[in-house]
């Protein structure tokens, strides 16, 4: 669905989540066939200080089939969840992902990539499709147009391709 969006609305970057690699197969026709496919892998030490749990070698092949695969911390966490981890207390940036969940945790992945992907120089401003999801999976996609970290608020969701749950 997500493809067929892309390809309907005339947008030529998809932005996928994934953690493990799976979700970014569904993808690989779309990059043989020119379409930029950005694949946001989790932050090194998301499940263990100082690994990445994304296949190194899976992420060269997806790199010689014409994918990006960017690593970059959690836009929507990363050191905010530091410190209320620590001090407890809710901050600015997790009232924001709590928000997105309110759409369900797939439209916070996807909001999350997409602005990591822009951040990291992986993408251009304007609008792409953003595919993401709950766990394991993607259940969620949408043409937005991210903004930088420091701009987030400036994000716009602009479709709902699809959203599962």
């Amino acid at each position: 669905m997500a493809i067929a969006a892309a390809k309907e609305a005339g947008v030529q970057t998809i932005v996928v989540a994934s953690g493990s690699g799976y979700t970014a197969g569904f993808f690989r026709q779309a990059a043989k066939e020119g379409m930029k496919i950005v694949v946001v892998a989790r932050a090194n030490g998301f499940k263990e200080p100082g690994v990445q749990d994304f296949p190194a070698d899976l992420r060269r092949q997806l790199e010689q089939e014409g994918m990006q695969v960017v690593t970059a911390t959690h836009v929507l966490s990363g050191a905010e969840r530091g410190l209320s981890n620590r001090f407890t207390g809710v901050y600015p940036v997790e009232i924001i992902a709590h928000t997105l969940r309110m759409f369900g945790q797939g439209t916070k992945v996807c909001v999350e990539c997409a602005v990591m992907a822009l951040d990291a120089g992986a993408i251009q401003p304007g609008p792409v499709v953003c595919v993401g999801g709950t766990g394991a999976g993607a259940d969620t996609a949408w043409i937005l147009r991210p903004a930088h970290a420091q701009n987030i608020l400036d994000t716009k969701l602009d479709r709902l391709i699809c959203k599962v749950g």
